[in-house]
């Protein structure tokens, strides 16, 4: 989303603020100074006279300073004057990987929730969301801020592996919520290699539970008979 509507550079969070180092590097003999991950905000002008839009995006989430960081990324957004904080995340579901993902939406409030039933979303009644994805929106609710999420199914077996089939799927509803155009091209072809990568890797797991788990028939019947003989 930030190449294809070709966000620009905005701000950078202060990352010592948040993060602790726990380790350094060293290359040649030398150690680098403490290296933390980045937290940028960029911007996008919208030419048609719609909402203009501002993108937050972070390497890394801090282990202890969470709420805080959300805090900050919502006095940003206060004061840049946001109307509604939208996030992303992943919704572990019992779905195939051949399976469309569907995604899931919630808000900070009713009304909010309301509106997203236009969308044909999956609206569930209870879940948890994790990380800055589910803080974020808890601070902006704290503030009286509009807040949504989208979630786009995983399947349970494959939480560790990159999705572009999900964020394909979210993607397409934020744009429509948003109502913008974003070219999904590349992230198209990503999720066509990624179900094929899927696919394969879900074969040869099958491939070894096979060869661990089961042995040929006729290795039993070999079995059977020398056990035959030996009671003989």
């Amino acid at each position: 989303m930030r190449r294809k509507l070709d966000f620009k550079e905005l701000a950078e969070i202060e990352a010592s603020r948040f993060f602790d180092p726990i380790g350094v590097v060293v290359r040649d003999y030398v150690v680098e100074a403490p290296q933390f991950p980045q937290s940028k905000f960029y911007y996008w002008k919208n030419r048609t006279g719609s909402s203009d839009l501002i993108l937050f995006v972070g390497d890394d989430q801090p282990a202890a300073k969470s709420y805080d960081l959300a805090n900050c990324v919502l006095d940003v957004a206060e004061r840049l004057r946001v109307q509604t904080i939208y996030t992303c995340a992943a919704a572990i579901a019992q779905i195939h990987h051949s399976e469309q993902p569907r995604v899931w939406g919630v808000a900070t409030n009713r009304r909010k929730a309301a509106e997203l039933k236009k969308y044909d979303l999956v609206q569930r009644g209870d879940l948890h969301i994790s990380g800055l994805n589910g803080l974020v929106l808890g601070v902006a609710k704290e503030r009286n801020i509009d807040g949504v999420c989208l979630l786009g199914e995983v399947p349970a077996y494959a939480t560790r592996i990159q999705n572009p089939m999900a964020a394909l799927s979210v993607l397409k509803v934020l744009a429509r919520v948003l109502e913008i155009e974003i070219d999904t091209t590349e992230l198209v072809q990503l999720a066509v290699e990624a179900r094929e990568r899927m696919k394969e890797l879900v074969a040869e797991a099958m491939g070894e539970y096979i060869d661990r788990f089961t042995e040929p028939i006729w290795e039993r019947a070999e079995e059977d008979e020398d056990d035959e003989e030996d009671e003989d």
